[in-house]
Order: structure tokens, then C-alpha cells, then sequence
């Protein structure tokens, strides 16, 4: 984590935190209408918007090459370029599905991103947020697998792989992921297996945080975890499109419904 939280005042207005998007999944016809509702979701917020948290897996699959990023996505970069313009200030996160970001959304757009969870303090509160992959107990294939995804040496050499085959075999595998395969119904409450809550509860037992926002895990969550601390998942996009409103009243975890 940073040195230093990043502090934001609300002054009446809110912060908004959504993840998951996974745009280009499954296929290029359900993404675009998928993108179109986002942006319609952005539109909503954009008034009252101190701040907006993108939080890991907005793309289901992103690479950087030097000179080449992955074609698409313009009406979603111009919305939340557009945003940006108008002075709101967008924080983006890596995920699993987009840990190969680098600075074109910094550079470019000035868009921060982030690979790792940060630190925030709004009004006073003490915020943890990040996409939440490779935290906690459990989930040792993808612990594994992020090791080599996030190799040096290993994305040398998938960058020397053409973008036409790169991105092919990159979507091959995103086709057996969870949350292309959402009608399995894989994505049901742990209890206290649930390994970001625990990894907060344990967080937590070493340094105070108010509020815990996560993404990965696809299931909207509101979970208590000390007498003054809560533990919020985000949710998707692909069926349930769900977000967390930070208001100067409370958190709530919303659906977007037009």
C-alpha cells in the first residue's frame, strides 16, 4: 500500500466504486450492449460524482503492447474521458482479466492506475479498495498462475507473439472463466469461507480500516466485520450490475436500474 491515503471531501455529493465489467465477454454483440449500459450508469452519476473507483476486471482481456492496445471500447474511453475532462477525478484498478495495464490510461487520459489495493480517507473515513485477486486464503491456482502472468520474463515473451495471436489465445482462455460461465452458479456465498472477508477480518485485527471495497469475486456482499468496519463486494456487470454509492449519510451497495 501507499505511503500516504489519497484524502477526498464529499461536499454534498458521492464516490462511486463498481467493478467487473468485462468488456469484450463473452462475445463482441452482448459486450456492446453491455457497454452501452455503462455508459448509460455513468451518465446517471456523472452530476453528483466526487469521484469514480474502477475497480479490476473492466476488461475481460487487456495487453499493452508497446505501439498496440486492444481494439474497441471507444464509447466507453470517450465516456470516461469525457468525465475526466469535466473534472472528475477516475481511478482505475487491474484485475485478473486486465493485470497487463501499464500507463496508456495515464499517460493519455490521466487516469491513474493501480495494481495493488490503496488507501483512502473521505471525511474521515479510512477506506481499503482494490480488485481483491490473489488476497486472502484459498484461490492457489490463480496465486500461482498471477506469478507467471506477472513475470517480467514472461510478458517479454508474449509480447513478441503477434497482437492478432495474442489477443486470440488471451480470449480462448477468458472464454473458460467464471464469469463467462455465470449460469453455473459457481459465484454462491462461502460463509466463512469467503477468503477477502477473511482477509479483512484479519486486516483488520492489525489495522483499523471503516470500509473494505473489493471487486473479483462477483457477488454483491455487505458483511460486518468488526463492531465499526464492513466488508463490501461490488459485484458484476454481466447480469446483476450492481455498484457502491458513498454518500456523506452511509454506504449502500445499488443496482442500476434505468
Amino acid at each position: 500500500m501507499q505511503s500516504q491515503p489519497l484524502n477526498f471531501h464529499l461536499r454534498g455529493k458521492k464516490i462511486y466504486f463498481a467493478s467487473d465489467f468485462h468488456l469484450g465477454a463473452p462475445d463482441r454483440e452482448t459486450s456492446r450492449a453491455r457497454e452501452a449500459k455503462i455508459i448509460r450508469w455513468l451518465e446517471s452519476i456523472r452530476r453528483d460524482a466526487a469521484a469514480i473507483f474502477l475497480v479490476g476486471d473492466i476488461f475481460d482481456f487487456w495487453f499493452e503492447y508497446r505501439e498496440v492496445i486492444p481494439k474497441g471500447f471507444i464509447p466507453f474511453i470517450s465516456k470516461i474521458t469525457q468525465l475526466r475532462e469535466e473534472g472528475i477525478p477516475i481511478l482505475f484498478f487491474t484485475g485478473n482479466h486486465d493485470l497487463w495495464m501499464k500507463d496508456y490510461f495515464t499517460q493519455e487520459l490521466g487516469i491513474p492506475v493501480y495494481a495493488h489495493p490503496i488507501e483512502l480517507l473521505v471525511d474521515g473515513k479510512k477506506i481499503l479498495v482494490g480488485h481483491g485477486d490473489g488476497l486472502g486464503p484459498g484461490d492457489h491456482t490463480y496465486k500461482l498462475l498471477k506469478k507467471v502472468f506477472t513475470n517480467p520474463v514472461a510478458q517479454w515473451l508474449f509480447r513478441w507473439l503477434h497482437p492478432d495471436l495474442g489477443i486470440r489465445l488471451a480470449k480462448a482462455w477468458s472464454g473458460h472463466s467464471r464469469i463467462t460461465n455465470i449460469e453455473k452458479n459457481e459465484n454462491h456465498f462461502l460463509g466463512e469461507d469467503e477468503w477477502l472477508w477473511a482477509y479483512c477480518k484479519d486486516l483488520e485485527a492489525k489495522t483499523h480500516h471503516d470500509l473494505y471495497i473489493f471487486g473479483h469475486r462477483h457477488l454483491p456482499l455487505e458483511l460486518e466485520v468488526s463492531d465499526n468496519s464492513t466488508y463490501f463486494n461490488l459485484g458484476e456487470w454481466v447480469s446483476q450490475y450492481t455498484f457502491l454509492e458513498l454518500s456523506e449519510s452511509e454506504p449502500r451497495l445499488k443496482h442500476f436500474e434505468e
